[in-house]
């Protein structure tokens, strides 16, 4: 019996049914970017075709600086924050939906495992 139409355009359409336990893959990080601990970053990209990149990204305790991209995330689990070159500090926990500009400096300090959903 044939996929109807409906179910196929869904499942395209479906990303990541559970992005809180999905599997990740190790992320190097730059030495150099690492300020405190031994924080080990991961990400997966999920499949999408056209448009926007989207995925999950995970940094265990510790803290790192980067150089952001354009990209909205939304906060899946754990806790620390984000402390932008300007000095303003966004506290990250569960839900917080934050927006990073391309070239923004940043200091991440995750003090529990934190899990991101990403846009970019």
């Amino acid at each position: 019996m044939p996929t109807p139409p409906a179910a196929t355009a869904a499942a395209r359409r479906l990303l990541c049914d559970a992005p809180c336990t999905r599997t990740l893959e190790p992320l190097p990080l730059d030495p150099s970017t690492v300020r405190a601990g031994t924080p080990l970053a991961s990400h997966a990209e999920l499949p999408g075709g056209e448009g926007p990149a989207v995925g999950i990204w995970e940094l265990t305790a510790g803290t790192v600086t980067d150089v952001e991209a354009d990209e909205v995330f939304v906060v899946l689990a754990g806790r620390g924050t984000v402390t932008f070159g300007d000095g303003s500090v966004i506290p990250l926990r569960p839900g917080v939906v934050v927006r990073l500009r391309a070239g923004d400096e940043t200091v991440w300090t995750v003090t529990e495992t934190l899990r991101k959903v990403y846009v970019s």
